[in-house]
């Protein structure tokens, strides 16, 4: 296991279990219980950039736009009539619309199979991320920092938000010299959401990057790289334990991507030996 910082590279499965559940050991109650939460991606040319960051171009100026469109042409939904900008953001973002909220998941082995679920990308080098959520915390302004300890929390819910911070513009208030992070778990949508073990990090604004925040945090995460050769042994395991599409997005779409990626021969996926159309 080579180790730069934050940044450990493994070269075993085993390296890579003991990377994974690193420092969850909690002393005060004499189990594991982890402080981070995971993301897993299947390239090392990935960022923590989100989605509507991704847009390019002037995208903070579109989020209010993006957001009230989409509750304005959103029929059919089991969102309630008095839901909060907190509700309607966790569901915009779970349905696919760009917005500020990044998915990161409790369990380990989740992000682990979000950095191999990709046959196409079994070529290069993955990555999870490890965040610690209750350290992060402590860098919220002492409103929000009060409503978790009432709550006896280390995250939001939209309903513990909501009467603390009604918007986006009252949270990028609440500390205008300074971004900071918060965590938000999503009401339970759909199966999705549960089976995934999910929960969303949320910057006080949408040009804020939680690259750059981390940066001025190092103490608050690290970052494990998978090599590509262990790709197919990491998939062939997590498959094994049942970590599979068909688990994680629970119906036909998701038994079909499972399906399709389980019965893949590897020699279809190595760019090495793999053909483009039109090839002899």
């Amino acid at each position: 296991m080579e180790n730069t910082e934050n940044e450990i590279v493994v070269s075993s499965w085993e390296e890579l279990q003991h990377a994974l559940f690193r420092d969850t050991w909690d002393g005060r109650i004499g189990r594991f219980r982890s402080p981070f939460v995971y993301r897993g991606v299947r390239s090392t040319n990935y960022n923590l950039s989100t989605s509507l960051q991704r847009l390019g171009g002037n995208y903070h100026e579109l989020e209010h736009h993006l957001l009230r469109n989409f509750r304005k042409y959103a029929h059919d939904t089991s969102i309630p009539d008095k839901a909060s900008v907190w509700d309607w953001l966790a569901v915009a973002q779970h349905h696919g619309l760009p917005t500020r909220l990044l998915d990161w998941t409790y369990s380990p082995y989740v992000a682990l199979h979000f950095a191999t679920d990709d046959l196409d990308a079994f070529h290069e080098d993955g990555v999870i991320w490890g965040l610690n959520y209750v350290k992060a915390a402590e860098y919220m302004p002492a409103r929000l920092r009060d409503a978790l300890r009432a709550e006896g929390s280390n995250v939001f819910t939209p309903e513990l938000l909501e009467p603390v911070c009604r918007n986006l513009r009252e949270l990028a208030d609440m500390q205008p010299d300074e971004p900071f992070l918060l965590f938000l778990e999503p009401p339970s949508l759909d199966a999705r959401i549960v089976h995934q073990y999910a929960l969303f990090a949320l910057m006080s604004t949408a040009q804020a990057c939680l690259d750059d925040w981390l940066k001025h945090h190092p103490e608050l995460c690290f970052k494990i790289i998978l090599p590509a050769r262990l790709k197919w042994e990491t998939r062939d395991k997590l498959d094994q334990a049942n970590i599979t599409e068909r688990v994680l997005f629970p119906g036909l779409g998701g038994l079909s991507r499972w399906l399709h990626r389980h019965y893949s021969p590897a020699e279809s996926h190595d760019p090495r030996t793999k053909k483009l159309p039109g090839d002899d």
